[in-house]
């Protein structure tokens, strides 16, 4: 991993976009089983129907980790001082997500020269299904 130095990055700059393959029945049933997240809305047609929806649909946190992965492809862990995410929309089965960054801002914390980034991750029709930011430490 070539990591990015503070002199380096600008505003503006894009991270590399994750771009992943579409979501299916296979890809929730190994997440649910890695998270531990069972909830059957993600996992069970049948209840999914019951619920409302036409079928199963991605976890949110799967979209999430997925961002996290974006980050950590660009900078190690251990550079992660926040990341805030809001879930926008439903990722149904389907859906390949891609995941986005930006560096939106430069500043110094408790002593660390420091980058925002803004995230999105969207499907392969732009609609955005999750937002948020990170804030990493870069030397």
């Amino acid at each position: 991993m070539q990591v990015p130095r503070f002199d380096e990055v600008k505003v503006g700059d894009q991270l590399a976009p994750l771009v992943l393959p579409a979501i299916n029945r296979t890809t929730l049933a190994l997440y649910a089983g890695a998270s531990g997240d069972h909830n059957p809305i993600h996992i069970d047609i049948d209840f999914a129907r019951k619920s409302g929806m036409p079928d199963v649909f991605a976890h949110g946190m799967l979209s999430a980790a997925y961002l996290a992965r974006l980050l950590t492809g660009w900078l190690p862990q251990a550079a992660l001082r926040n990341v805030a995410i809001r879930f926008t929309g439903i990722t149904q089965l389907g859906a390949q997500p891609a995941c986005t960054g930006e560096v939106v801002e430069k500043f110094e914390a408790n002593g660390e020269k420091r980058v925002r980034i803004a995230l999105k991750c969207s499907n392969q029709h732009g609609e955005v299904k999750l937002l948020g930011e990170a804030v990493v430490a870069i030397n």
